[in-house]
């Protein structure tokens, strides 16, 4: 697509709203500013519609349209951006040659994946680890939006429906800070193409916003995997944030026979219905195993993963982060437990992030009736996704309904963070009179 082309509705729609979003902020501060530096012309091809950019840019700009015009108004832009994204990338994969730049993008993606766990290992400082973790956890965040793309994709040319891009149920408004996920901690670092795996050798660019923002490197990194100990899924730069090592998530129970049947169940029904063309009646399937007990949810995955429905895991954790925070902490919970700990951050951040609305007493109740249960390493990470997604003020308005209880938590999720976050959260605790 050239740039003298007619774009598509879809695409020039999202391309618009993408435009008056960046207006709206300081494009020489934040994360624009970082993008803008790091690849100018990856910039003005996603804002011409030349290009789709990855979800956690778009999310990156939001939330410095939330330092400008504040949270709520973040979380209403949201609403109108998410589905526009989503369109948009569709019609992007549709376009002749879509199928392939999706591959190819998830060869790059492995690349910069491994390049950043690299760097996380050798960082000289704190900082220089929180980026390289922020990178790493970016690229993993890229590989899943383009494997469910890639999912998305091939199941609509296999059932013969419409054109992806056309407005439909899938279209729906999202939550801001959501991502499409895949199970598992550590996607695939081989390229597929034509259903074989093969390792791609060529040499990868660098420092693209539309691909992954990392610096230059000369050679691709081998590919080695985190040690298991560590929570190498990082809050990330854009908060500050550094790895830090937690307890364990208890292990889990063996699913019972009742189980595994009503998942078998479910995933017969949405093969049914994706094979029939009916969306609607899927999108529910999937809208009620959210509510299912949280261990259901690892069994799930796998088997929507086998029956090659990873588009529908996506959009299962996309709809599971609206949960109230105990069940959502319980579900990210289970899956953590069952080796399955990136999906469960993701949910927990999503679950979490600014545009979900979620007001701060919410988060604190929940975090109190979990501790009060002693359900504790639960509580910790409930507050910890929340000390990283929200801003040092949210952070002392949720410890004002328990605040000998809640202050410490917030203080120690902060310190885990980062000193900046630390220091941060100290001065708005004590502006809202809270001794620390």
């Amino acid at each position: 697509m050239t740039h003298g082309e007619q774009l598509p509705d879809r695409i020039e729609e999202f391309a618009a709203c993408l435009r008056d979003l960046v207006a709206r902020i300081d494009q020489d501060e934040g994360w624009c500013g970082v993008f803008w530096r790091r690849d100018p012309e990856g910039m003005r091809a996603c804002l011409d519609g030349r290009e789709v950019p990855p979800w956690d840019v778009v999310e990156a700009l939001l939330q410095d349209l939330a330092s400008v015009s504040g949270p709520q108004e973040a979380a209403r832009v949201t609403v109108r951006v998410r589905p526009l994204h989503h369109a948009s990338a569709r019609a992007h994969d549709a376009a002749p040659g879509g199928r392939e730049a999706l591959i190819d993008r998830m060869d790059v993606m492995a690349g910069e994946q491994s390049y950043a766990l690299d760097r996380s290992r050798t960082a000289a400082t704190p900082e220089d680890a929180a980026w390289a973790r922020d990178d790493y956890e970016r690229a993993t965040a890229r590989i899943r939006e383009l494997e469910a793309r890639l999912a998305q994709l091939d199941a609509v040319g296999e059932s013969g429906a419409a054109v992806p891009g056309a407005r439909d149920d899938a279209d729906r408004p999202l939550r801001g800070g959501e991502r499409p996920a895949t199970t598992g901690p550590h996607p695939s670092t081989k390229r597929r193409q034509g259903g074989r795996a093969r390792a791609s050798t060529r040499a990868r660019p660098r420092g693209s916003a539309r691909f992954a923002g990392l610096p230059q490197q000369e050679e691709p990194a081998t590919t080695s995997l985190p040690d298991k100990e560590v929570d190498v899924a990082p809050k990330g730069a854009r908060f500050a944030g550094a790895a830090r090592r937690r307890s364990r998530p208890p292990a889990p129970r063996p699913p019972d026979e009742s189980a595994r049947r009503v998942v078998a169940e479910a995933v017969e029904s949405l093969q049914r219905l994706r094979e029939a063309g009916r969306t609607g009646e899927a999108h529910i399937v999937l809208v009620e195993a959210v509510h299912w007990p949280p261990a259901h949810l690892p069994l799930l995955a796998a088997a929507l993963h086998r029956a090659g429905l990873g588009a529908d895991w996506a959009t299962l954790l996309w709809e599971a982060g609206s949960l109230p925070p105990d069940r959502l902490a319980a579900a990210a919970e289970a899956l953590s437990a069952a080796g399955l700990a990136a999906d469960g951050e993701q949910l927990l951040r999503q679950g979490m992030g600014t545009g979900t609305g979620r007001a701060p007493a919410e988060v604190a109740d929940a975090v109190s009736r979990l501790a009060a249960q002693g359900r504790h390493h639960e509580a910790h990470a409930l507050v910890d996704a929340y000390v990283s997604c929200r801003t040092p003020q949210e952070c002392a308005r949720a410890a004002q309904s328990d605040p000998g209880h809640l202050v410490p938590l917030i203080v120690e999720a902060a310190r885990r963070v980062s000193d900046a976050r630390y220091h941060d959260v100290l001065h708005a605790l004590r502006v809202a009179g809270r001794t620390v």
